[in-house]
């Protein structure tokens, strides 16, 4: 089809502008490779239709991200243009101009930047190659919106550009794209590490561990979460699904005691468990894989394994249905906790009185409009007396109880969850 002014000029409106700025980052980071894909984090209705007449596959209105194959663009801009998705770009970055429409897929354009389809790590490269990589990285992490929208990333790029390490720099133009579809991705709605990874660079183990893609992207997380940076493989793993990433959907787990359910497989399962009050595991793996209802109108949850193993020898099946978190709420705690919600029940959440689970019961509280569960300032002062443990990590808000937060920050000493079994036992043989 011979290319007219309008037909160009229909890319340059805001609906197509996302896209293809993601084709553009990332033909020029792989010099031209049609073989990978580019995604849209969360698509209006205007870019989720614009979507759809470019690739002519529907996508529905609840997708949380659109992914589309470059090989799909670049049918669609030579049958709406006539021109490659490549010379495409290549001309909606040059301003549109007031000429005949015949002169326009030979007029100059800004070409799209050279760079090797290969990472640069795996080629040999001289030191002038490398900088110039890295430089380009690092525009591209400035251009990012997160530089204005999160405080934390500003940090973090100055921290990876000071550093020297011109690797690092370079890998600027695959990290930024993955933090800027995490920043866009709904709250509470988990990915798998290989689909993230696919959506965004094209390549399933590009964030695998032990990649410096995976390093640096985990750094901006670590960042994020005003945390120290990981160092083991558990470490790692807890970081992604802070982020709502599963790096592991069979690693990601969450304890429970007593929680029935309806469905056939994990709600049998759940329920068979409950009549007898046997402790149990869920997965991640189970929880995308069966689907299952819970009607429990309250559900109790702990950050210790002790608590719920009391729970299980004291009281067995007497016990009101308890979630245990064994640390940090998993990505499996989470959307367990998503299920119990949008059943209808309430979940009530009690952790040690320390600064990290202080930012876990504000985080489940206003994901899942859980509640806290005898986290109150006079609970913290009943106890604290007693210990001898410093808090730990940044001090964080108790919107739920602001005196909590003061007394902490006044007495500057943790409790930990145990000390107050005896009290939440007695909540969970009522509750039940």
């Amino acid at each position: 089809m011979t290319s007219t002014r309008a037909s160009i000029d229909r890319f340059r409106r805001p609906e197509y502008r996302r896209l293809l700025a993601a084709a553009r980052r990332s033909l020029e980071h792989t010099g031209g490779d049609l073989g990978r894909s580019v995604a849209v984090g969360s698509p209006n209705e205007a870019e989720r239709k614009a979507i759809i007449s470019m690739t002519g596959h529907y996508r529905p209105p609840v997708a949380g991200r659109v992914a589309v194959r470059l090989a799909d663009l670049d049918e669609a801009a030579r049958e709406a243009t006539g021109l490659t998705l490549r010379d495409l770009l290549a001309q909606l970055a040059a301003p549109s101009a007031a000429q005949p429409a015949a002169s326009l897929a030979a007029q100059p354009a800004e070409p799209l930047a050279a760079q090797p389809a290969e990472p640069l790590a795996a080629q040999p490269a001289d030191d002038a190659a490398e900088e110039a990589a890295a430089g380009d990285g690092i525009r591209l992490a400035e251009c990012s919106f997160l530089m204005a929208s999160a405080g934390w990333y500003a940090a973090w790029l100055d921290r990876v550009v000071r550093g020297g390490d011109a690797v690092g720099r370079r890998e600027l133009a695959q990290a930024v794209p993955v933090l800027e579809d995490l920043a866009g991705r709904p709250a509470g709605r988990a990915v798998m590490l290989g689909a993230l990874a696919e959506a965004v660079t094209g390549d399933p183990a590009a964030l695998n561990d032990g990649t410096t893609l995976s390093a640096l992207v985990l750094s901006a997380l670590a960042a994020r979460a005003g945390a120290a940076a990981p160092r083991s493989p558990a470490d790692r793993r807890r970081l992604w699904e802070s982020a709502d990433v599963v790096a592991d959907d069979l690693a990601s787990r969450v304890l429970v005691l007593n929680l029935a359910a309806d469905g056939t497989g994990l709600g049998e399962w759940l329920t068979g468990a409950a009549r007898s009050g046997t402790p149990c595991y869920v997965t991640m793996h189970q929880l995308m894989s069966h689907a299952v209802a819970i009607s429990a109108g309250i559900v109790f949850a702990c950050q210790r394994r002790a608590v719920l193993r009391r729970a299980a020898a004291d009281l067995a099946a007497a016990s009101a249905p308890l979630l245990c978190a064994e640390g940090q709420p998993s990505a499996a705690f989470r959307r367990l906790a998503e299920i119990i919600a949008g059943g209808g029940g309430e979940l009530r959440y009690h952790g040690d009185f320390d600064w990290p689970p202080m930012a876990a019961a504000a985080t489940l509280i206003d994901r899942y409009q859980a509640r806290a569960w005898r986290m109150t300032a006079a609970d913290y002062l009943a106890r604290a007396d007693a210990s001898q443990v410093a808090l730990t990590g940044a001090p964080q808000p108790t919107p739920w109880d602001p005196g909590l937060a003061r007394a902490m920050r006044q007495t500057g000493l943790a409790v930990p969850e145990e000390s107050m079994a005896d009290q939440l036992l007695d909540d969970l043989r009522r509750g039940a």
